[in-house]
C-alpha cells in the first residue's frame, strides 16, 4: 500500500512528485504548471492528458494532495539521509546501477513481469503500469532465498561427488591390492610348478646317468673279458709259430693237438649282444608324461569362489575354494554384485545349460546355506533365501535342514552328511542335493532354469569353513583300433 501510495503521488507528465496539483472533473491530477504547459502544446484543445476526456472548467487546487505531497518529499529526504548514515558511499558505479537511466531516480521497485528492477516512476509508465512490482528489497530476499536453495543443492552435489571420489579412491586401492594379491598368487603357483619340473628333471637326468653308467660298465666288462681272451689268443700264436721252427719228427708230435687248441680259443669268437640306451623310454611323449605325473600335484576345484560377489565379513582362502564367517567387517568397495549385509557368496562361473556337480564339505560346520542363486537376486538387502527369491538352496541351521522352498520345506535327512553334493541340470530344470557318504538323494527342485545361475554358499559358523572339494583329474590318451 505504501508502495501505491508513493506512486500516486508522482505527475504523469513531469515524472517529479506533485507541485501545486490540480485536479480535473476526470480524477486526474496534474501540476498545475505541467497541465498550462500541455495545453498551450494542444491549443484551443483542452484534454485530459491521461484519459482525454475534454475540461471546460478551470481545474481546481487540491490541497489534500498537495499536503500529502510535502510530506511524502520531507519523508523521502529523511529516508534518504538515514540510508547515507548506515550505508558506506557507494562508489560513481555503485550509484549508476542504482539509479533509472531514464528518470534519474532510485531504483526501488522489482517488475516480477520483466524481471527487472525499476524506479517509481517506471511504475506509472505503459510498460510497466499494470504489472505486478513489489520492493527491491522483497525480490532480493526471495532471489537470495533461491540462491541458497541452489547454494544447498549444490553442496549435496558436492558431497555427492565427493562420496563418489573417495569411492573411486578406495576402488583404485583395492584393485592394486587385488593386482598385487592376483601376482603373489600367481608367482606361487609358477614357483611350485617350476620347483615340480626342476625335481623332475633331475630324477630324469639322474636315471638317465644311471643307466648309462650301467651300460657302460657291462661294455667295460666286456671290454676286459675281451681283452684277456686277446693275450691268450696272442699267446698261443706265439706258441705255435715257434712249433712251426721244428722240423720232422719234433713237429709232428707238437701238431697233434693244434686244432683242439685252436677250438678252444675261437669258441667265444661271437660278438655278445650289447643293450644301449632306451632313448624312445626316456624322449618319447616326454611333456605327456609329465603331465601325467604332476597330477600329484595339481588339483582341479569345479567352483571357484568369486571375492567381488563375497560380504565383507566373510573369509576366503587364498586359493578361492572355502569360506568362513568372522567377526570382524573388511574394508571393501560395496560394489554392485557383492553381497551386503548377508553373509553369502557366489561362484565364478554361472551357467545357462548343460549338467555340472560340486561338492562342499560342510564338515562341522553349525549354520550354512548351499544350493545355486539367480543372476538376479537381491544383493544389497537382507532377505529370507527362498525360491521366490531366486535361490534353489539346501538349509542347516539349529540342527535342522530345510529346503528353500516358499514357506520353508524341513528335510528328514536320517544321518548329518559331511558333505553336499550338488547337482544342477539346466536343461532339465533339476538341482539336487545327495549325501556323497553313501550317495543317498536329500532333496530335488524342479524349477525351470530362465537366466543364469550361480553356485550359492551362505556361512554363518566362524569356527568350520565351508569348502569346496577338488575332483580327480584324468589324463590318458585315446587310442584308435
Amino acid at each position: 500500500m505504501a508502495g501505491r501510495l508513493a506512486v500516486d503521488l508522482y505527475c504523469s507528465i513531469c515524472c517529479e512528485i506533485f507541485k501545486d496539483p490540480v485536479v480535473l472533473k476526470c480524477s486526474h491530477s496534474f501540476c498545475k504548471s505541467c497541465l498550462q504547459q500541455y495545453w498551450c502544446r494542444r491549443g484551443v484543445n483542452r484534454d485530459c492528458p491521461l484519459c482525454r476526456k475534454q475540461s471546460v472548467d478551470e481545474p481546481v487546487p487540491s490541497l489534500t494532495l498537495r499536503n500529502l505531497c510535502e510530506s511524502y518529499a520531507l519523508h523521502k529526504s529523511e529516508e534518504q539521509q538515514e540510508e547515507e548514515d548506515l550505508s558506506e558511499p557507494l562508489s560513481e558505479l555503485d550509484q549508476a546501477t542504482e539509479m533509472c537511466l531514464l528518470h534519474g531516480e532510485r531504483l526501488k521497485l522489482y517488475c516480477l513481469v520483466d524481471k527487472e528492477p525499476i524506479c517509481v516512476v517506471c511504475h506509472t509508465s505503459k510498460k510497466h503500469k499494470w504489472h505486478d512490482c513489489c520492493p527491491v528489497s522483497e525480490a532480493v530476499a526471495e532471489v537470495k532465498e533461491k540462491m541458497a536453495s541452489a547454494v544447498s543443492l549444490l553442496q549435496e552435489k558436492r558431497n555427492t561427488f565427493d562420496q563418489m571420489r573417495k569411492s573411486y579412491e578406495d576402488n583404485m586401492a583395492h584393485i592394486q591390492f587385488q593386482a598385487r594379491f592376483v601376482e603373489r598368487r600367481t608367482r606361487e603357483e609358477f614357483e611350485r610348478l617350476h620347483n615340480f619340473l626342476q625335481a623332475e628333471e633331475e630324477v630324469r637326468m639322474e636315471a638317465l646317468r644311471g643307466e648309462e653308467e650301467q651300460k657302460c660298465a657291462e661294455i667295460r666288462q666286456k671290454l676286459e673279458e675281451m681283452e684277456r681272451k686277446m693275450a691268450s689268443v696272442s699267446t698261443s700264436i706265439k706258441a705255435l709259430e715257434e712249433e712251426m721252427e721244428l722240423e720232422n719228427i719234433p713237429l709232428l708230435c707238437r701238431c697233434q693237438d693244434t686244432p683242439t687248441r685252436t677250438e678252444s680259443e675261437g669258441e667265444d669268437s661271437a660278438m655278445d649282444p650289447v643293450s644301449l640306451i632306451s632313448v624312445a623310454e626316456h624322449v618319447g611323449s616326454l611333456a605327456f608324461n609329465v603331465w601325467k605325473k604332476m597330477r600329484t600335484i595339481i588339483k582341479y576345484t569345479p567352483v571357484i569362489l568369486d571375492p567381488n560377489t563375497a560380504a565383507p565379513w566373510l573369509v576366503l582362502s587364498d586359493d578361492l575354494t572355502s569360506v568362513c564367517d568372522s567377526d570382524q567387517k573388511q574394508q571393501l568397495p560395496d560394489n554392485p554384485e557383492r553381497f551386503n549385509p548377508d553373509t553369502a557368496v557366489l561362484g565364478h562361473v554361472g551357467f545357462t545349460s548343460g549338467k555340472y556337480a560340486w561338492d562342499v564339505n560342510v564338515g562341522e560346520n553349525t549354520a550354512w546355506v548351499v544350493g545355486v542363486a539367480k543372476e538376479s537376486v537381491k544383493r544389497k538387502e537382507k532377505v529370507s533365501s527362498v525360491l521366490m527369491n531366486g535361490f534353489l538352496c539346501m538349509y542347516f541351521y539349529h540342527q535342522m535342514y530345510f529346503a528353500g522352498t516358499s514357506p520353508l520345506t524341513r528335510l528328514a535327512v536320517k544321518s548329518n552328511p559331511q558333505k553336499i553334493r550338488v547337482l544342477l541340470d539346466c536343461d532339465k530344470g533339476r538341482v539336487s542335493f545327495y549325501n556323497t557318504h553313501d550317495n543317498a538323494h536329500i532333496y530335488t527342485f524342479k524349477h525351470a532354469i530362465t537366466e543364469k545361475v550361480f553356485p550359492y554358499f551362505w556361512v554363518g559358523c566362524q569356527k568350520f569353513p565351508l569348502a569346496v572339494d577338488p575332483q580327480e583329474v584324468s589324463v590318458m590318451a585315446v587310442e584308435y583300433c
